[in-house]
């Protein structure tokens, strides 16, 4: 039986891994805005979001349908079966899109504001992309976390070593993307000899895919309206005030994303260790191990919140330039308020993830897309950046309230907690953890806005 020694121990390396992730992120974000320029980080983080827009095109949501079927499977041929018929799916869905990507390569780049050859690449690289993420969501499925810990271990490694080297030895962002595509190739060699050693090799006759896919279709929806409601407000900006108004924007919305730390080490072996329960009708171990775990999620993440949110400009002067954090820093707060909500989100998400209610869980992200996409098309070219990260609350809170609503059946263990967390921040306030300090600078954080109305 799955012990809560292994849940916690499987959480601390998957927690481990993405504190790699945010070393990783604050490493290349003063290295590429303070050697490149704001402009260069800004079409990074477009390739980057790019690279996030592409992948749902690649797995047509199989990779939710590996964890949800390989979790508690026992029957190896099945396992073969599942495992190889989504790597040959995927390798002929992503070889189709970097076809598309190389043919259309200079209307693409127009779009997305950046040269052909980064479209070219980045066909090679959602191929590797993919199948390394297959590759990891079938270890993860099997409950494999040692392995998988050690394997991103190296992926991360050896690919933040590769963008550093290219990046101060001269070769400027088209070494750094060049990069990104040699170190998904690494790894994805390893990672296949890994796999054959494991389960050896068959050759797929697609007898799941029909029921893989049926799980899964729903997801790829639900993946490409996150992506949506996470991604495309930097298009917007960037189509609307200019490439360097991305470069503004994004290093902030990167500083308010690490709070995702607190969210998904938790969230991820949930959704690994959760289905074995459900589908054995131990409902006890369900409610217990959601409920704990979002108690202690809520503990952590409500001061780490405000502390973000007041050091934002300090934050952001260390990590990149004084130019940036002075016409950004009042983005964070509002992204960090939008991962508090996006966290409790996640934990409600499990009830509907194990019911198998895929669809309604597309469907409300693809209410939150519609919303964001809306908004910001409309409030980003008058207000500018701030709207931007306004509305990105606005969506998460929208998804919030949504999946709070359908996930009604734990809703007297949720609600418990969230008041309790709710309590908490009161008490930090009468309690003078918010001063003087914090209540000003929340004042000054509203001026941009303000000023924008008035224009």
């Amino acid at each position: 039986m799955y012990s809560y020694f292994k849940f916690a121990k499987h959480t601390f390396l998957i927690a481990a891994l993405h504190t790699l992730g945010i070393i990783q992120s604050l490493i290349f974000l003063p290295i590429i805005t303070k050697i490149l320029g704001a402009g260069d980080y800004g079409i990074w983080v477009q390739i980057k979001a790019t690279i996030g827009l592409l992948i749902p095109f690649g797995f047509f949501g199989l990779q939710d349908s590996l964890v949800r079927f390989l979790s508690g499977e026992k029957d190896i041929e099945k396992v073969k079966e599942g495992v190889y018929s989504t790597l040959a799916f995927t390798s002929g869905a992503t070889l189709i899109t970097a076809l598309i990507l190389t043919v259309f390569s200079g209307p693409v780049a127009v779009f997305f504001q950046f040269a052909p050859i980064f479209v070219k690449l980045l066909g090679l690289i959602l191929i590797f992309e993919s199948l390394n993420s297959a590759f990891l969501t079938i270890m993860q499925a099997r409950r494999e976390i040692e392995k998988y810990f050690w394997f991103s271990i190296f992926k991360t490694f050896g690919e933040t070593g590769l963008i550093i080297g290219a990046i101060t030895l001269g070769y400027g962002l088209s070494g750094a993307v060049f990069s990104l595509l040699l170190g998904r190739i690494a790894i994805f060699l390893i990672l296949f000899i890994y796999i054959i050693r494991k389960i050896g090799i068959k050759f797929p006759n697609f007898s799941l895919i029909a029921d893989y896919l049926r799980f899964g279709m729903p997801t790829m929806t639900n993946n490409l309206s996150y992506w949506a409601v996470a991604s495309a407000d930097r298009y917007i900006i960037g189509l609307s005030l200019g490439i360097l108004f991305v470069g503004y924007y994004a290093p902030a919305y990167s500083i308010g994303m690490l709070l995702v730390f607190f969210i998904i080490p938790i969230t991820s072996i949930l959704t690994v260790v959760l289905p074995k329960f459900f589908d054995e009708n131990n409902l006890d171990e369900v409610k217990k191990y959601l409920s704990y775990s979002l108690k202690y999620f809520l503990l952590i993440m409500t001061p780490a919140v405000f502390g973000v949110s007041v050091l934002s400009r300090q934050l952001l002067e260390i990590l990149s330039t004084k130019e940036i954090a002075a016409n950004a820093y009042f983005v964070i707060p509002f992204i960090a308020a939008a991962m508090f909500v996006y966290g409790i989100a996640c934990f409600l998400n499990q009830i509907l993830f194990l019911a198998k209610k895929t669809k309604l869980i597309a469907a409300i992200w693809g209410v939150a897309a519609i919303i964001n996409l809306g908004l910001n098309a409309i409030f980003i070219p008058r207000f500018g950046i701030i709207a931007a990260a306004i509305i990105t609350f606005i969506s998460y809170f929208c998804v919030f309230l949504l999946i709070w609503y359908f996930a009604w059946g734990m809703f007297n263990v949720i609600l418990s907690i969230i008041l309790g967390a709710f309590i908490y921040g009161i008490l930090i306030f009468l309690f003078k953890g918010v001063g003087k300090k914090e209540v000003a600078f929340l004042r000054e954080l509203i001026k941009p806005f303000i000023k924008n109305t008035q224009i």
